[in-house]
């Protein structure tokens, strides 16, 4: 099996690569239109700033080339925010796969803590990129921006408000966790991913 990992201007993404490896895959990491067409699956990692990195996929095609992708592909935290419609940083228009908005977690309370960092429970999960997690399993997330639950939502998380966890539709799947982070919980998910 081929898995490609989205080579563009964005942190994180070696950790993908280990945490991938470390579950027996050899993924190529790639910025490659060639590439990243003739995989079996693609991954698009990463942190960053959604603005910053929008102008660095325009500047080099890559926005087009993710949209025309047909095999499954993962948005990881950036990654999932980017597949969305708009983003509230720095007033972003993003990719457009799923036709949400990324918001900006606003403090309701004086100890809530933005960015959002550290272990926290998913539940009311669906679709076998979950299989075998279960609801309460813990993973790990450093966000300050979140898409609201909505008819594309396959997992969900609490943090002042409920939020969308992972998201689906057709070939593209997403996590605003980190799975590569995230313990054994997170390896399920990337065997289940390179199993779609």
């Amino acid at each position: 099996m081929k898995v490609a990992i989205l080579k563009y201007n964005a942190g994180n993404i070696c950790s993908v690569v280990n945490a991938l490896e470390r579950i027996g895959c050899n993924p190529i990491l790639t910025d490659s239109a060639e590439e990243l067409q003739s995989a079996d699956k693609v991954v698009f990692p990463g942190q960053g700033a959604a603005g910053q990195t929008m102008r660095y996929l325009k500047e080099h095609r890559l926005d087009s080339l993710v949209c025309s992708l047909q095999q499954p592909v993962l948005g990881i935290c950036i990654g999932q925010q980017l597949l969305c419609r708009h983003s509230e940083e720095d007033n972003t228009d993003c990719l457009g796969i799923f036709p949400v908005d990324v918001k900006k977690f606003k403090q309701s309370l004086a100890t809530d803590k933005i960015p959002a960092m550290g272990w926290n429970e998913i539940h009311t999960l669906s679709t076998p990129l979950f299989a075998g997690i279960t609801p309460k399993d813990f993973v790990y997330f450093v966000h300050s921006y979140y898409v609201p639950v909505c008819d594309f939502t396959i997992a969900q998380s609490d943090y002042i408000l409920p939020f969308s966890a992972a998201l689906h539709k057709d070939n593209f799947y997403a996590t605003q966790f980190h799975p590569e982070k995230s313990g054994r919980v997170g390896e399920l998910l990337l065997e289940n991913f390179l199993k779609l």
